[in-house]
C-alpha cells in the first residue's frame, strides 16, 4: 500500500476519491492530521498532511514518529514525501522537481528514531532513499513528460527560520544541492520500520545568498502555485 505525504502546497491530494478520513492514536500521540483513504486513478493510496490540514505545524514541531507509525498501522509499505526545497546548485532552481539519493542531516532536538532503551535499532542508512521506488518515480516521470533531476543531495535543516548566506556556503561544501526542513527523521523513521521510501522535492527558491534579492514567501508562493501542478501530475503517473 502506497502512501503520500504533502508539504508546503501539497496539503490536498487533487483527484482522490476519498472514501475515508482515519484519526489514528499512536504510542507516540497523534498524527498531523486524519489520514485520508481513497483512491487515486483507480488504485488505493493513503494521504496524509505533513503539517496539518491547515499547514499549522513548522517543521521542527511535526510528530514524525506518530506519522511514520500510524502509516504503518493502516498497512503502508511505500511512502513518497512530497517536500518543498531551496536550490543550492545552479541546475537546481525554481520549479525544478529533484528526485534526491542522498541527505545531510543538520537537525537537532527532534524525535529521530523509535528506538528506546532495550530496544536500540542501528538502522543501515547509507543509501536513504529507496533506488526501486526512485526508479519507479524517474520512470513515471519519463511517461509523462514531467521534467526531474535524477539525484542530488537534500540538506536538511531545522527551520523554521531560513538559512543565512554562510550557512548555505557551508551546505554548498558539505556537498548539498538542495535545502529543506522536513527530510528528515522522516526518511531513517520509515526506513527503521522498513518501509519504502522516496523523496520528491519541489525547488521554489534559490537558497540564501543565491538568490536575486531577498527571500519572500509571495515569490515562494507563485513557485509553488505553477510548480505543484507537476508534481501532481507526476503523483497521478506514479500511483
Amino acid at each position: 500500500m502506497l502512501a503520500i505525504i504533502g508539504g508546503s502546497g501539497l496539503t490536498a491530494l487533487k483527484g482522490l476519491t476519498l472514501q475515508d478520513s482515519i484519526a489514528v492514536e499512536t504510542p507516540y500521540g497523534m498524527p498531523s492530521a486524519n489520514i485520508e483513504k481513497g483512491e487515486l486513478n483507480g488504485s488505493p493510496v493513503f494521504f496524509l498532511a505533513r503539517h496539518g490540514k491547515n499547514h499549522s505545524l513548522t517543521p521542527h514541531t511535526v510528530n514524525y514518529r506518530a506519522n511514520i507509525w500510524a502509516l504503518q498501522s493502516l498497512g503502508v509499505t511505500r511512502i513518497l514525501g512530497v517536500n518543498a526545497v531551496g536550490g543550492i546548485n545552479d541546475s537546481m532552481g525554481p520549479e525544478v522537481i529533484v528526485i534526491p539519493d542522498q541527505i545531510v542531516d543538520y537537525t537537532w532536538g527532534r524525535q529521530a528514531s523509535f528506538s528506546e532503551e532495550g530496544n536500540v535499532i542501528h538502522a543501515d542508512f547509507t543509501y536513504p532513499y529507496t533506488e526501486e521506488l526512485r526508479q519507479q518515480l524517474l520512470e513515471a516521470a519519463y511517461k509523462v513528460s514531467v521534467s526531474v533531476c535524477d539525484g542530488g543531495v537534500y540538506g536538511a535543516t531545522q527551520g523554521p527560520r531560513l538559512e543565512t548566506a554562510a550557512e548555505i556556503n557551508r551546505l554548498e561544501k558539505d556537498g548539498c544541492d538542495i535545502v529543506g526542513m522536513t527530510a528528515m527523521p522522516e526518511a531513517i523513521l520509515a526506513r527503521e520500520l522498513d518501509m519504502q521510501y522516496a523523496n520528491i522535492s519541489l525547488v521554489v527558491n534559490m537558497a540564501a545568498g543565491r538568490s536575486v534579492g531577498l527571500i519572500t514567501m509571495d515569490d515562494i508562493r507563485r513557485v509553488l502555485d505553477a510548480g505543484m501542478g507537476q508534481v501532481r501530475v507526476l503523483l497521478d503517473a506514479v500511483v
